[in-house]
């Protein structure tokens, strides 16, 4: 069964990527940094523009915008995973799992991930609001601004949120995010 992708050019989308079996080491600071660079260098050689982002532990949730008329999201995922791959000095990178070890393949990240088009302004809202209180759900904070490597930091910075938002619980409908 081959998958399909929803691909609109100029379109926003919302990511989930997942390291290869939920392995926790994203969040270590080298690893943050490097994903940085790796993405900034993707986002000169084909532009995009990141509207939000959080990195957990074991996964990221990102919203992108690219390009009027471009729709190579899968492409410039396949760089980023790619090459974070390559220059990650992860212990994760030197223990793979015995089906990637037959494959020759490293075992950094999950082989696909879910993206969803965002459809309208309340939808992109609802996702917006998902990433920044992702760690909270998950319970490795009280608030979304305890969290460091999330874009709620730019979000509260250019008042789009007071610093004290998803103080209290939030409750997600189904139909936002995955994981």
């Amino acid at each position: 069964m081959q998958y399909r992708r929803t691909r609109e050019g100029g379109a926003t989308y919302f990511f989930t990527v997942v390291t290869h079996d939920r392995r926790k080491f994203l969040c270590e600071e080298e690893n943050v940094k490097l994903l940085r660079s790796v993405i900034k260098t993707v986002m000169e050689r084909h532009s995009f523009v990141i509207d939000a982002m959080i990195v957990m532990p074991d996964h990221l949730h990102t919203i992108w915008t690219l390009p009027e008329g471009e729709n190579g999201f899968p492409m410039r995922w396949n760089l980023i995973k790619r090459e974070f791959s390559r220059r990650c000095d992860s212990e994760y990178k030197r223990q793979p799992s015995e089906s990637r070890v037959s494959k020759g393949e490293q075992a950094i990240w999950q082989r696909r991930y879910w993206e969803h088009l965002i459809r309208d302004d309340s939808d992109y809202v609802r996702h917006v609001e998902y990433i920044h209180y992702n760690p909270v759900k998950h319970g490795y904070v009280t608030r979304p601004g305890d969290w460091k490597y999330s874009s709620f930091h730019r979000y509260v910075k250019h008042g789009m949120y007071a610093s004290d938002w998803g103080n209290s619980d939030i409750v997600f409908d189904d139909s936002v995010g995955s994981e």
